[in-house]
């Protein structure tokens, strides 16, 4: 599937928040951007309406488009909402799994355990859960786990990235075994245990 200029620009603004190279309260400028993209300044403003809906960006009367802050008292709600939609999305797809799905998975795993920097880390970390919670075909609920998922990536970023060391995930290896052998109770307790390890 080609990749739209919205589509494009949406992308690169969205990492940009999100690894914090574009702060909270930053302006986003859409001559600035549209100039950047050579492009007009309907998709530019597409892609800020995106942000908008990600709660990424915020259009603030006579300021212009804006880098939402982040609340450091939020991580705690984000983490209880990922645990309870997360386990709901898993437990309908765990049965759904087969060989193909396994094996993204696992391309997902290893390239986690392989990233060397926490930007590369964090996009195969986000690629992993996906394709773990993907099979089970309900496209609102990925969404909204999608959404927390870009929250608490920002929250990381701002909070523990001069903690990030590179190291192999042991809770995704054994959420992978789990699953390969259709244990629905350990792969449910593992990603709780899981996801709330971050604190």
């Amino acid at each position: 599937m080609n990749e739209t200029a919205v589509d494009k620009i949406f992308r690169a603004l969205m990492e940009r928040i999100v690894t914090g190279d574009l702060p909270a309260g930053e302006k986003l400028r859409q001559d600035h951007i549209a100039r950047d993209y050579e492009v007009s300044h309907v998709p530019v403003r597409e892609a800020f309406l995106r942000l908008e809906a990600k709660g990424l960006a915020k259009s603030v009367p006579h300021k212009g488009m804006r880098v939402t802050a982040l609340e450091p008292t939020e991580i705690r709600e984000v983490i209880e909402m990922r645990v309870a939609l997360e386990v709901l999305a898993l437990t309908h797809a765990l049965p759904r799994h087969d060989a193909e799905t396994l094996a993204r998975a696992e391309e997902a795993r290893l390239a986690c355990d392989a990233a060397t920097d926490m930007v590369t880390w964090d996009r195969c970390n986000r690629r992993f859960h996906f394709a773990l919670l993907a099979p089970c075909t309900m496209p609102r609920l990925l969404a909204a786990i999608e959404d927390l998922h870009l929250t608490a990536a920002r929250h990381m970023f701002a909070f523990w990235q001069d903690r990030w060391v590179p190291r192999p995930d042991g809770d995704h290896a054994a959420l992978i075994a789990a699953t390969q052998a259709q244990d629905l109770p350990l792969a449910c307790d593992l990603l709780r245990r899981h996801l709330r390890r971050v604190s």
